[in-house]
């Protein structure tokens, strides 16, 4: 059956590639001849006529068949690397493909979950599906790695025996440009985990898209008062994590007349340009305009945990006055006010 399903790799396949230059021969195979399988086989030693013959075992080699790729079937790219995108989690690999052990129960049916969705939001056929299992039809992957078109079937499965919980990603069969052929160890290894990072990859979005909901909905409820530093100068105090409040900065200045131009997450910073609305705006809002002048400013943020302060420099780096600073905290707070009713 042929599969409608393209499957593009980007940054899920070996980054350390992406650097290379030339064809995908050049990826994959040494940047030398092989005239070494040219060369004629070993023969049998003749002594000289009156020398004593002599032997030694350590440089012998034995005398048997030795399975591996020869020539330019090496593959010199280095092994696909399991992408530690799940907290806590450990892969195991073995002769079949690659098992992803979870740290906690209730992630496998997330995972499970996504898999599906997976499947089902790209076409790709299914030959078979149970409870535990599902065996895919082709699959195609395009890569710059590779000369030709890879089509793979894989088989996925999950487990709970044991109290280990994990699900196992095994390539089952191979094809180049629609033709079948077996599958390598190695080729069977690359694109078990290329398979596995996808799936990981989808999920740690989807992690960082509910973590993203779930600040916007704590965010909701932030009262903003005036406030004293260390050393005793005025600051504007969030009630809310910094992790939480950063979030929803950039949302609630841009509704006030500033132009967010710059952010440093681990310096709490955020560049922005000021630009005051117009009176029916201040009118609107219920309340005094912010007494700031049109130009740059830097809001400077501190992790007071359970709490965040905010502070304001103009371009100059100086802090921007008392009586400037007690305007922009009940804007502030009108700003999330309105945003809770909308």
């Amino acid at each position: 059956m042929n599969c409608n399903y393209r499957l593009v790799l980007t940054t899920v396949m070996v980054a350390s590639l992406a650097a290379c230059s030339g064809g995908a021969d050049r990826r994959r195979q040494a940047n030398q001849d092989f005239t070494y399988l040219e060369s004629k086989p070993l023969e049998s030693w003749t002594l000289p006529a009156g020398a004593e013959p002599f032997s030694t075992d350590d440089y012998a080699i034995k005398n048997k068949a030795y399975q591996g790729e020869i020539g330019s079937g090496v593959d010199i790219r280095p092994p696909q690397q399991v992408l530690e995108l799940i907290p806590g989690a450990r892969s195991v690999k073995d002769a079949d493909g690659v098992t992803l052990l979870l740290p906690k129960a209730e992630e496998l049916p997330k995972v499970w979950l996504l898999i599906q969705g997976i499947i089902a939001e790209q076409n790709v056929k299914i030959r078979n599906q149970a409870a535990n299992s599902i065996e895919t039809d082709w699959v195609t992957w395009t890569h710059e790695d590779e000369n030709t078109e890879i089509g793979n079937r894989y088989l996925i499965e999950k487990s709970s025996e044991s109290n280990r919980y994990s699900f196992k990603v095994s390539l089952i069969d191979w094809r180049e440009d629609g033709v079948e052929k077996p599958v390598s160890v190695v080729n069977k290894e690359r694109y078990s985990i290329a398979m596995l990072n996808l799936v990981t990859a989808k999920y740690d979005q989807q992690v960082r898209d509910e973590a993203r909901l779930r600040a916007q909905e704590l965010v909701k409820q932030i009262p903003i008062s005036m406030g004293k530093d260390r050393s005793g100068l005025p600051i504007i105090i969030a009630r809310a994590a910094y992790n939480v409040f950063w979030e929803r900065l950039p949302s609630l200045v841009e509704d006030l007349g500033f132009t967010v131009e710059g952010r440093n997450r681990s310096q709490g910073v955020v560049e922005v340009k000021f630009r005051s609305p117009d009176d029916a705006f201040w009118t609107e809002l219920g309340t005094k305009p912010i007494m700031l002048d049109d130009s740059t400013y830097k809001l400077q943020l501190g992790d007071l945990g359970n709490r965040t302060s905010i502070n304001v420099t103009d371009s100059n780096g100086k802090p921007i006055t008392e009586e400037a600073l007690n305007t922009i905290a009940p804007v502030f707070a009108l700003a999330i006010e309105r945003a809770n009713n909308q």
